[in-house]
């Protein structure tokens, strides 16, 4: 079967990964399913301030992939294999990069494109790996992480779609599916806030400094070398920083007792509960002692929702 037309969007190619024509596809005054989560400040990887300075070309991003992006990647069609297996009725292509056809910075590349035997209607899929599966509901629905939901809704605007399915391989083993539906209100809000976006690139005013992780490291890398001066800054400035430092020895010292009590409480034991739900595991050296305390990540996210 011949691949999909798709008449809200063109394909513009598929490129490799990291390839130069891949990095051009994505570079400038465009936005990707990847950046709109980082642009609506929901993104674990990137904030707003790091995505404007790595289109703005000022700072770059780390080109080489981690381990859990390498291994998705590498699991990927292994994972588009087991949906075909699971959908006899639909035909899994292989597709690239697409630019939305009256938004031409609108840009997606959904990992398959869906095709019943039967015709109409297309829709995607979006091939997911997770460790613990945190974030993600009952299969099924379209409970999926609210960063993965924003890249599944702006692939579905790019293209012109009303619906994707996504796969999830959750510790190697445990298979889920999911579907996202297109809805107008949330992808007009995401358009909105992109295209506030790339008017700020094209402004040169970078977004706020926020306390994402990324956008501490992308404030470390920014040009500009060092000079032998001492710079004013504001007392607000200084005070907030000072604050901050206090609240980070509070938490430390707290965290150090809370942990503790936790290896105190867990004996020989290699891993804790409470009420059924798993709080940390213990690893330890060749003498049996305590390495370290690794807290479990369900848990930690269910304290801070």
């Amino acid at each position: 079967m011949n691949a999909p037309r798709i008449s809200a969007a063109r394909l513009l190619g598929v490129f490799e990964p990291g390839s130069r024509e891949w990095e051009e596809a994505r570079s400038g005054l465009v936005v990707t399913a990847t950046d709109v989560a980082a642009i609506v400040g929901l993104s674990p990887w990137a904030s707003p301030f790091s995505l404007w300075h790595h289109k703005a070309g000022t700072v770059r991003t780390d080109a080489a992939p981690n381990s859990a992006m390498s291994w998705g990647s590498r699991l990927e069609p292994v994972i588009a294999d087991a949906f075909a297996e699971a959908h006899p009725d639909l035909v899994v292509h292989a597709t690239g990069t697409w630019e939305n056809e009256r938004r031409l910075w609108q840009r997606a590349t959904p990992d398959r494109v869906l095709v019943p035997v039967d015709g109409d209607p297309v829709s995607l899929l979006e091939i997911k790996t997770s460790r613990y599966g945190e974030d993600f509901g009952e299969p099924g629905t379209d409970d999926v992480p609210v960063y993965y939901r924003c890249q599944v809704l702006w692939q579905l605007d790019t293209l012109g779609l009303e619906a994707a399915h996504v796969a999830v391989l959750i510790a190697g083993q445990d298979y889920r599916e999911y579907v996202v539906r297109y809805d107008e209100d949330e992808a007009a809000f995401l358009r909105e806030q992109a295209g506030m976006f790339l008017a700020s690139l094209e402004a040169g005013t970078p977004p706020p400094l926020d306390g994402h992780t990324a956008t501490y490291r992308t404030a470390q890398r920014l040009p500009g070398g060092v000079e032998e001066v001492v710079a004013d800054i504001s007392p607000a400035i200084a005070e907030a920083y000072r604050a901050a430092l206090l609240d980070h020895r509070r938490a430390e010292e707290a965290k150090r007792e809370a942990s503790a009590a936790v290896l105190a409480a867990m004996g020989s034991a290699k891993k804790c509960q409470a009420d059924g739900r798993p709080v940390a595991t213990r690893t330890v050296r060749e003498d049996g002692t305590t390495r370290s305390l690794i807290p479990h990540p369900t848990y930690v996210k269910a304290a801070t929702a």
